[in-house]
């Protein structure tokens, strides 16, 4: 019977701190926005890599401020034993020869066109087009952007992969997490987070560095797992985007906007991100894990899956959310 590590019967009033479990540090640690340490659980669920069977990982709720994380978690030091050497977002680097195409036919469309769907097609050049992608992964939409005129820099903890991307595709990419010491202040006209904020073991402390890299007038996207959507209600411990141990922190979007204003930025209208495969992969693992109902069974799919992430889109309450946020020139 699995069980989760470290054993922490009084949860809420646990001290925070490392605690060593076969050759793994763990850590209890405080609401990684408000700092509260009173929490409740919300559920159990183990890693969907497979890396450990043996470890189930636990999702709790701050009593304070609602924001749900996972606790007890990996230390920084040991999370990286989470990430197999073939992690999705670290097996190819750059884009493909069709995805390069389309990525310079979008810089012929007008400004307006080729910003209305960002997560895919890019962003217009402004101010100098200095750009830092933070959690770039294999380097895709660095190549897209680099691509469409901007001046790029990625930032990644995996050291093989910015070795990857500088070799590969020639492009200027950093080993590490915010802040890190190559980086100036104001150095920057946008900041993008794909996917990566939610691995953030102080994401508090990496937004409010991500202010100080950005020029006045700079922007800040975000885009997260969205613990709102309808996926998540429906799967539960098998939505494919909960990804625990790796996801840290789980965000709906009042959480995500109460951290954004926090640290000194303006959110501007939340979107909703939905991909069909998503969905399949929620539907998979229910599968796999013996645990699918009949409709879920379903999902997998092709056209059911893009019938349900169309839906949930058009409702937003997708499996992600998007968000494009001005940095204020003064705290609030």
């Amino acid at each position: 019977m699995p069980s989760v590590l470290p054993d922490w019967p009084d949860a809420a009033t646990h001290a925070a701190g490392p605690v060593e479990t076969n050759a793994l540090q763990w850590e209890t640690a405080p609401c990684p926005l408000c700092g509260s340490r009173r929490w409740s659980p919300v559920l159990t669920a183990p890693d969907p890599e497979g890396t450990d069977a043996e470890l189930v990982f636990s999702v709790v709720r701050c009593c304070r401020c609602g924001l749900c994380f996972t606790n007890p978690r990996p230390t920084l030091r040991s999370i990286g034993h989470f990430y197999p050497a073939g992690y999705g977002p670290h097996v190819q680097v750059g884009l493909s020869a069709s995805r390069r195409r389309r990525a310079r036919w979008w810089t012929r469309l007008p400004a307006w066109l080729r910003s209305g769907c960002p997560e895919r097609r890019g962003f217009p050049v402004f101010g100098r087009g200095r750009l830092l992608d933070v959690g770039c992964g294999g380097g895709a939409f660095l190549h897209r952007m680099h691509l469409q005129g901007w001046r790029v820099t990625g930032l990644d903890l995996s050291a093989a992969v910015v070795a990857r991307i500088r070799a590969e595709l020639g492009l200027e990419a950093l080993a590490g997490t915010l802040p890190h010491p190559q980086l100036e202040p104001g150095g920057f006209d946008l900041i993008t987070m794909w996917m990566s904020l939610e691995h953030m073991h102080r994401p508090r402390r990496v937004l409010e560095e991500v202010r100080r890299l950005l020029a006045p007038g700079g922007r800040l996207v975000v885009c997260v797992p969205n613990l709102h959507s309808v996926l998540f209600r429906w799967f539960g411990t098998h939505w494919f985007c909960l990804e625990l141990p790796r996801h840290l922190v789980h965000f709906t979007p009042a959480t995500l906007a109460h951290l954004l204003v926090g640290t000194g930025f303006e959110p501007q209208r939340f979107r909703a991100v939905a991909q069909s495969h998503w969905v399949r992969q929620s539907a998979r693992l229910a599968c796999r894990r013996g645990s699918a109902r009949p409709w879920q069974r379903l999902l997998q799919h092709k056209l059911p899956s893009r019938l349900v992430a169309a839906c949930s889109r058009l409702v937003g309450r997708a499996d992600a959310m998007l968000v494009v946020a001005l940095r204020r020139d003064r705290m609030a």
